[in-house]
């Protein structure tokens, strides 16, 4: 069972608790009540909670997923602008696009560098073997997404559809990608 995590709103009740013991800690002080020191203590240890707390809302988000999208290797990343990765040979053209809207989305970073453009480009490849001791990379498309904006309506995805009559048939029961 998967429980929804909302570090924000636990951060915001921890930060309001807090403050709270705070000025119970500053009354405790002003009418010397014995137990004021304790309350340092707490006060304390509830503020460093609360910074944690924002800290882990700050790092975590839900990953989207895109239905359809196949299982992805990173092959090639330069950090800035340019990825590629690789997947199975028994791939279908509907499967290539959504995998590469997979692959744009979870690559996305606002620390990549454009380089020049604002784009970041992801390449879809797979290797195939036309004959014995010979190994071709093929690729199967790609995606232009947007470096500044996570959410990119505007992704340009090209499916290289001429190179899928390049695929094999089926796999060598040999090849172990998983």
């Amino acid at each position: 069972m998967e429980m929804p995590v909302n570090f924000s709103d636990y951060a915001k009740w921890s930060a309001i608790l807090t403050l709270v013991l705070f000025g119970l800690t500053i009354l405790a002080f002003i009418l010397k009540w014995s137990f004021r020191f304790r309350l340092v203590g707490v006060t304390g240890f509830i503020g460093v909670l609360s910074i944690g707390l924002f800290g882990l809302g700050l790092g975590l988000y839900t990953r989207q997923v895109i239905p359809g999208a196949v299982r992805y290797y990173l092959v090639y990343d330069n950090s800035a602008n340019q990825v590629v990765v690789s997947t199975k040979p028994d791939i279908t053209p509907d499967q290539v696009e959504a995998t590469l809207r997979q692959a744009a989305l979870d690559l996305y970073s606002p620390g990549r560098l454009g380089l020049g453009e604002n784009l970041l480009t992801v390449r879809l490849r797979t290797v195939i073997h036309p004959e014995e001791g010979l190994s071709v990379p093929l690729y199967l498309g790609q995606v232009k997404r947007s470096l500044s904006s996570r959410e990119d309506e505007n992704m340009e995805i090209d499916v290289f559809t001429a190179n899928f009559a390049r695929l094999p048939e089926e796999l060598p029961p040999e090849s172990n990608f998983d």
